[in-house]
Formats: C-alpha cells, sequence, structure tokens
C-alpha cells in the first residue's frame, strides 16, 4: 500500500522531502511549486524552480498556478483524488478549498518547535532569538498561520557560531525524514495530532532589508547572533570608507571576543570591533560583487586597521 500525495513545495529546502516520499514507494500524483521566475546571469530567463526541476527528474506532472482563486484551479486539485497534500515552503496561502481538496488533509513541514516561531523566517529569526534549539514539526494544516495539530516533531540543537545557511541544510534533510515517518503512520492510521499550546507563541516575520545593517551599539553576542542568523544571505553587512568612499561590506561569520572600546571602532589588525558590550571579530567578509573571504586575505586588499569606524 502506498499514499497518492499531492506535493506542494517551491526551494531547494522541500526537494529532500519531494524525492524521499517518491523513493519510500508513495505515489507523487502531482507536483506544485512557484510559476518560473526571471534568473540567469542576465535575469533574462525564466527559472524553474528547484521542486519543478527535481520533480521533471522524477516523471511527475507539475502544475504552477499563481493562486487557487479560479474555481477550475480547485476542481483540478480536488480531481487527482489524492489522500493527501504534502507542503513543504510551498509559498503560496490555501484557501480552505484546497486544505480539504484530498481525502486526509493537507500537512506541512515546519522548521521550528510550534508555537515558537510560525511564519516565513523561522530558521533565521531563531537564530537571530540566540535559541539553542529548534526542529522540524509535521502539523496538519487549517486556515490559520502555523496553527494547526502537531503530528509529529524532530528537535535539532542550534550550536553558539552555527549559521542560517549550516541550519537550513541540516533541517532539509531532518523534514525530509520526518515526513516519510508521519506519512507511513497516517498509511498505517496511526499519526496522533497534538494541538499546540496556547502559551509560547512567536511569530517569524519575514526578513526585511532594513533590519539586515550591523549596530555596534547593541552587545557583542546579539551582533553575533545576527550576523550568523542572516548568513549567507541576505547578509548582515556595515559600511566603512574604503579607498575614499564609502563601501558596504557583508559580514558572513563572526565571533564573540571580550574587550571594550567606541563602538564600531577596529581595534587592530585581526578586525576585532569594539560593540556596546563586549567585542566580535569578523572572520568572513564579502563586498558588493566580490567573493567572500576569511578576514586575513580580505585585509590585504582592504585596509581597515586599527582606529577604523564601522557604522
Amino acid at each position: 500500500m502506498s499514499l497518492r500525495i499531492i506535493f506542494m513545495g517551491t526551494p531547494e529546502f522541500s526537494v529532500p522531502t519531494l524525492q524521499n516520499l517518491k523513493h519510500a514507494g508513495h505515489e507523487i500524483v502531482a507536483v506544485y511549486t512557484q510559476p518560473p521566475r526571471p534568473g540567469g546571469r542576465r535575469g533574462l530567463d525564466l527559472v524553474k524552480s528547484p521542486v519543478h526541476q527535481a520533480a521533471e527528474l522524477l516523471g511527475i506532472p507539475v502544475f504552477t498556478p499563481v493562486n487557487f482563486k479560479d474555481s477550475e484551479e480547485r476542481e483540478k486539485f480536488r480531481a487527482f483524488g489524492a489522500d493527501v497534500a504534502v507542503v513543504v515552503a510551498y509559498g503560496l496561502l490555501l484557501p480552505e478549498a484546497i486544505l480539504t481538496g484530498a481525502r486526509l488533509g493537507c500537512y506541512n513541514g515546519h522548521a521550528s518547535l510550534l508555537p515558537r516561531w510560525r511564519g516565513a523566517a523561522p530558521i533565521q529569526r531563531a537564530i537571530m532569538a540566540g535559541d539553542r534549539k529548534t526542529g522540524m514539526m509535521i502539523m496538519q494544516m487549517e486556515k490559520g498561520l502555523d496553527t494547526g495539530p502537531v503530528a509529529l516533531t524532530s528537535e535539532v540543537e542550534i550550536g553558539e557560531n552555527t549559521t542560517a545557511g549550516e541550519l537550513h541544510d541540516k533541517l532539509m534533510l531532518v523534514g525530509a525524514r520526518a515526513m516519510v515517518e508521519a506519512m507511513g503512520k497516517l498509511e498505517a492510521g496511526d499519526l496522533p495530532l497534538t494541538p499546540q499550546p496556547p502559551e509560547g507563541v512567536l511569530y517569524a516575520a519575514k526578513i526585511d532589508k532594513g533590519e539586515t545593517r550591523i549596530d555596534f551599539s547593541k552587545p557583542a553576542r546579539n551582533l553575533h547572533n545576527h550576523i550568523r542568523g542572516l548568513s549567507p544571505f541576505p547578509g548582515a553587512w556595515f559600511e566603512a570608507e574604503i579607498n575614499g568612499k564609502p563601501e558596504r561590506v557583508k559580514v558572513l561569520l563572526s565571533e564573540v571576543g571580550e574587550g571594550r572600546g567606541e563602538p564600531g571602532t577596529v581595534l587592530d589588525d585581526a578586525l576585532t570591533v569594539a560593540c556596546g558590550e563586549g567585542t566580535i571579530r569578523l572572520l568572513k567578509l564579502q563586498k558588493a560583487g566580490a567573493k567572500p573571504l576569511a578576514a586575513a586575505e580580505f585585509l590585504r586588499g582592504t585596509p581597515l586597521g586599527p582606529g577604523t569606524r564601522l557604522s
């Protein structure tokens, strides 16, 4: 026996779940993903999403509706006669007609320990807040934003230097295994659902460009969390005068140090910078249009010696 599944996802994060469900023997009757977007070297080509490309390699029909407002789209979805819909980072709000369009409903793989960090950016927000653990939760979807009952939880530790990119890659694989386990239990009629507690609700708002700038007046620990929570994308950044003109520099890796000084001032030849409390050492940096460099290599071409002010 296997389940008839409609899979709904878009980015690289979703791909292992699609592949694992297929390899576990389930019948993926359709894949829904975001429409191709402009991309390529010059931004002129239409580029299919990672899930779109993976589905084509697996020989699965792909559908890319802009939304589900059209009754024909909703009927097409229901006509697949799916047992269940599996959703991982799809990127569209699903109306009730879709949430109830499969016999057993929709199940979502969400990258947090709900109800903490409901919403768009749970991986980044967990790190930026200094959380020491997170996880993947499989939940049954309902109309609210990530409010549905939880079916399965897989916890993951967050190291003090873990970046959002590293955590993304770990949770991507953990989530794939968790969804296969959950679907196996659902197929066997043994997937218990537990309502989320009303306490501890936090929302993981989408990262806004306005919050990516580094504020050296804050404590070093806060800045370290800020930097690693935004690494590698979109990247936390500061501005400094380089060769007589202001230039923006991303920081991709850092570590917390001791000492004190005027916030934003470079204190030594190893890019240790004074903060509102303590210091932070910048370990990996990237100028616009350039490749990321370790601090020592970066400094060979960019003079940011002791006394330089960063803002």
